[in-house]
């Protein structure tokens, strides 16, 4: 690239030769001079090229010039050797030819198509997967909390025909010893006439063993043990009548005590939870 500089006198300020062409809507208003230097193929004879004129002389004959007032006045061999950007690289080989129909390259394309939503899927699925787990994982009790909300209960210590209370999770837990007597009464209660019917032996793994939560299922009292007109538990708070197996017999309460997940390691201990 060559750079020139040429004085035009009071126009000098505003016009000179540089290495950048800046469109002008004016013509050449006079010839360019130009600075002997080596190598310099310009025919001043020949129009310069400028905005108005596309007969100047290119970089096979000689350089371009464009004059101008206020504005620059450019010497320059134009840049043959750039590439114009080519995406080829990027585009799938069965559309590179643009000649032949899309039509043709239906199938694959929608195929690829397929392949990528189905990969996004699944990908996606997981993701949503990992991040609900994670989420419900922390909202999980801790290992220290899960040791507690396990009771191990002796069953030894509670008589024949007695209720022990103790406290498992926050709540109080009903351990009742039921004599033969109790067992056969509730085994021979009649189904239909429970508000929510069981049958004793859905509701205890050993006959002797009831094993309720003592919360009234009407509004959450706690019952009196060993009391009621079933000989069972008995809320005073609204009157809910329980039997010996837990079930509501008379009152407002809608369903029978819970029963917990509970199970016998051995015949002398249970364990709750």
């Amino acid at each position: 690239m060559i750079s020139l500089t040429t004085r035009l006198g009071a126009l000098s300020p505003y016009t000179q030769a540089t290495a950048f062409t800046v469109a002008s809507p004016f013509k050449t208003l006079q010839p360019v001079i130009f600075v002997t230097g080596d190598k310099v193929l310009l025919d001043p004879k020949k129009t310069p090229l400028c905005r108005e004129s596309v007969n100047g002389q290119t970089p096979r004959t000689g350089p371009s010039v464009r004059v101008s007032i206020n504005g620059s006045t450019g010497v320059r061999f134009a840049h043959t050797d750039i590439r114009i950007p080519d995406f080829n690289d990027y585009r799938r080989p069965e559309v590179l030819d643009p000649n032949k129909s899309s039509q043709q390259s239906h199938d694959s394309r929608r195929t690829f198509s397929y392949l990528l939503t189905g990969a996004t899927t699944v990908v996606g699925v997981y993701a949503a997967k990992t991040l609900v787990t994670q989420f419900v994982s922390s909202m999980s009790a801790s290992a220290d909390v899960l040791a507690l909300s396990k009771i191990e209960i002796k069953l030894t210590d509670i008589p024949e025909g007695k209720n022990m209370t103790f406290k498992w999770r926050g709540k109080p837990l009903f351990v009742r010893h039921r004599t033969e007597k109790e067992i056969a009464t509730e085994n021979a209660v009649n189904l239909a006439e429970l508000r929510d019917p069981q049958h004793d032996k859905d509701r205890v793994m050993n006959p002797r063993w009831v094993i309720v939560l003592g919360v009234c299922t009407h509004l959450g009292c706690v019952p009196i043990a060993n009391a009621g007109d079933y000989g069972g538990y008995y809320c005073p708070c609204h009157g809910s009548h329980y039997d010996a197996s837990g079930r509501i017999r008379k009152g407002p309460a809608p369903l029978n005590l819970e029963v917990p997940y509970y199970e016998f390691p051995d015949d002398d201990t249970v364990v709750v939870g």
